[in-house]
């Protein structure tokens, strides 16, 4: 999902543009050394040299934008004018001819990097032998660090910003409605060369991602080793669960009727406090050499219960190195002058404000205490915290998590059986033979050193590669869930870059359209085990489904975001000083919105999450998802799935309202969810 080089802003250049013009300029930017007289004069020449042109609104705002990026590294004043005199394609014949030959040239570009940084970081996202050194310096390094400054050295980015021109989110959405597929292609083009930072920069920010994900993956609890308080232990010797991912969706198998359940999710809910306080003893995380009593926080030495040394402060290390990086980026990005706009304004297209106050009526919602209610009356008991994960809505939860590992490890007792088998899972979901096939040949099957993650091709001639993480013995049914969500990131990246009619329009429009639709796949898992959906009660339960779901994400993002409000308001906190904000956002959000229905006096569950740590401000994707998923599902109901699938996949990067729009005929809302 992060492996797309194009980049994705909104505004960057409209708003730097304004910026080149005013007396405070951004600490240590270079400055253009193009004055508005030498704009004006390529213009005119332009103008004179072709006296037919007529579109000149078009010219004078690639000009324009040109002299805002250009420097005096770049040429003279006057080699400015020749540039802009040389390079414009005047007529749209010569613009869609170079519009053609930049997106062939790109296509080639992206996936060549796009193959090293898959080769370089296979030791890393692949199970396999013990990382090394080398290993941790190759995954960290990126290969596209000097790219966008090549690109720039050379003037083929400034070709491109002068022959289409960058555009805002509002003009997009207000002019791209009379759009042709190739105007829409057009501003794609143009939203690919903004204000950069320098490779040492980008660099920077690939080893804080590293470090990260690097943590994240070898965070492994040893279930096999936790002890109760009267010494029993409750879970399989040889259970092995990643932090957070594995961790909550044991909380969730436990809805079903097996043994020790409300006991087990108890426990789990224990062991994810100690992680966000970093109470848990450092000798239990990826270590089977001590029993563990997480309710007393002991370890087991000897036979003698003792104490540890806690983990301390390294999970809120690892964030503060994301943080920092992003601080240096801040220095040369004054279109998005912070990481919170970088990821909202600029990637997902949406304000933080409209995020934040969309999701805070969402769950405030009196219907957030009637679903409560319902959950209640049917656990029969009143609602625990870890019951933010209730899984009872799922028809699979009336079927024991035994049965279903059985049926999946017998089924997928490596990944080139799940690899083998995507075809006929896809014919099963209604596609085309032709077009299951197709798609299989697309996607490769990979075993996950980590929780696993769909990386999507950056050309029609790569494959889509699916990690998913394997137990012993085979896939899972936890692991099985979870592939199939990747695999519907593998089929929407696969035909939204296959099936477009142009290369520049690939994907969708930010990533909480293809989480949606990866939501959409996963729901459907059991299908593809040979269990019916046919069931009309069913559909009245994935609605609540949707909704309760939607209620735990959004706090979580809540979180996420002000975590990161918080580190700019203090920016030269420690670890220390950021382990306790985190803490304290987490308990404020959670004694407000989740004590009331959930109960948990000062409970920082919300920041459990582990994309907090290794994909900072994402999480806001998953409840936008779980929103275009209800929209989503309610289009899909009464239609040909897998017709619509396709169609919807093909329609690409256009704007996020137009995307909707034109997938199910009505934009993006939660009004649907709360009112239904």
């Amino acid at each position: 999902m992060k492996n797309r080089l194009v980049l994705i802003f909104t505004m960057a250049v409209a708003l730097a543009w304004s910026c080149a013009n005013t007396k405070e300029k951004p600490e240590k930017m270079e400055v253009s050394n193009i004055e508005t007289i030498v704009v004006n004069e390529a213009i005119e020449k332009i103008l004179s040299n072709n006296p037919s042109l007529t579109d000149t609104t078009l010219l004078s705002a690639g000009v324009k934008q040109v002299a805002q990026q250009w420097r005096a590294k770049f040429g003279t004043p006057e080699e400015f004018v020749e540039f802009c005199v040389a390079n414009y394609a005047v007529t749209p014949e010569a613009r869609f001819e170079l519009f053609n030959k930049l997106s062939v040239a790109f296509e080639a570009v992206w996936g060549g990097y796009n193959k090293m940084s898959v080769e370089l970081k296979k030791p890393m996202h692949l199970d396999g032998d013990t990382l090394t050194q080398a290993d941790y310096i190759f995954g960290a390094y990126d290969p596209s660090s000097h790219l966008s400054e090549d690109l720039y050295n050379n003037k083929i980015a400034f070709m491109t910003i002068l022959n289409f021109p960058f555009y805002t989110l509002k003009e997009k959405e207000e002019l791209g409605e009379n759009w042709s597929r190739v105007e829409w292609a057009y501003a794609r083009m143009g939203d690919v060369f903004t204000p950069d930072p320098p490779a040492s920069v980008k660099q920077m920010v690939a080893d804080a991602e590293a470090t990260a994900e690097s943590y994240i993956a070898d965070y492994n609890i040893m279930m096999g080793n936790l002890v109760t308080e009267d010494g029993r232990k409750l879970f399989p010797s040889d259970m092995v669960l990643l932090s957070h991912w594995n961790l909550r969706d044991e909380i969730k198998s436990n809805y079903a009727n097996v043994p020790d359940n409300l006991e087990k999710q108890r426990m789990v809910l224990r062991v994810m406090l100690h992680i966000v306080e970093q109470t848990i003893p450092k000798s239990v995380i990826n270590s089977n050499q001590y029993d563990w009593k997480p309710f007393s926080n002991s370890i087991i030495v000897d036979g003698k219960q003792s104490d540890s040394e806690p983990e301390g402060e390294r999970r809120y290390e690892v964030l503060l190195k994301q943080f920092r990086a992003q601080q240096e980026v801040d220095k040369y990005s004054f279109a998005y002058p912070d990481a919170i706009s970088r990821a909202f304004d600029g990637a997902m297209q949406i304000k933080v404000e409209d995020i934040e106050q969309m999701f805070t009526e969402y769950i405030s919602s009196p219907k957030v205490a009637k679903v409560a209610s319902l959950i209640s009356e049917r656990l029969g008991r009143p609602l625990e915290p870890f019951d933010i994960w209730y899984d009872g809505f799922k028809s699979r939860s009336t079927i024991s998590e035994e049965a279903l590992t059985a049926k999946t490890k017998s089924l997928f007792p490596n990944a080139e059986a799940f690899d083998k088998a995507i075809p006929s899972m896809l014919k099963r979901f209604g596609f085309p033979p032709v077009k299951a096939d197709e798609l299989g040949d697309a996607i490769i099957v990979e075993s996950a050193r980590g929780s696993g993650h769909a990386w999507g091709a950056s050309t029609k001639e790569e494959l889509a590669r699916l990690r998913t993480r394997l137990s012993k013995g085979g896939m899972d049914y936890k692991g099985f869930n979870i592939a199939v969500h990747e695999l519907g990131h593998n089929v929407e990246q696969t035909i939204s870059l296959r099936d477009v009619d142009y290369y520049m329009l690939n994907g969708v429009p930010n990533t909480a359209f293809t989480e949606a639709n990866a939501f959409v796949f996963q729901k459907r898992d059991l299908q593809l085990l040979g269990y019916s959906n046919n069931n009309p009660e069913q559909a009245k339960m994935t609605e609540l489904d949707i909704f309760w779901g939607s209620y735990e994400i959004m706090g979580v993002a809540l979180v996420d975001i002000n975590v990161w409000k918080w580190m700019y308001a203090n920016p030269d906190a420690d670890a220390k000083m950021l382990k306790e904000a985190v803490i304290s956002i987490a308990k404020d959000i959670w004694n407000k919105y989740y004590k009331p229905v959930l109960g948990g006096e000062d409970l920082p569950l919300l920041a459990i999450y582990s994309h907090m740590i290794n994909t900072p401000l994402y999480l806001a994707n998953y409840p936008l998802g779980h929103i275009i998923e209800y929209q989503l599902e309610k289009f899909y109901k009464g239609k040909d799935w897998a017709k619509e699938v396709m169609r919807i996949y093909s329609i690409g990067s256009v704007a996020p309202q137009k995307w909707m729009t034109e997938a199910t005929g009505e934009r993006i809302s939660t009004k649907p969810m709360l009112e239904d």
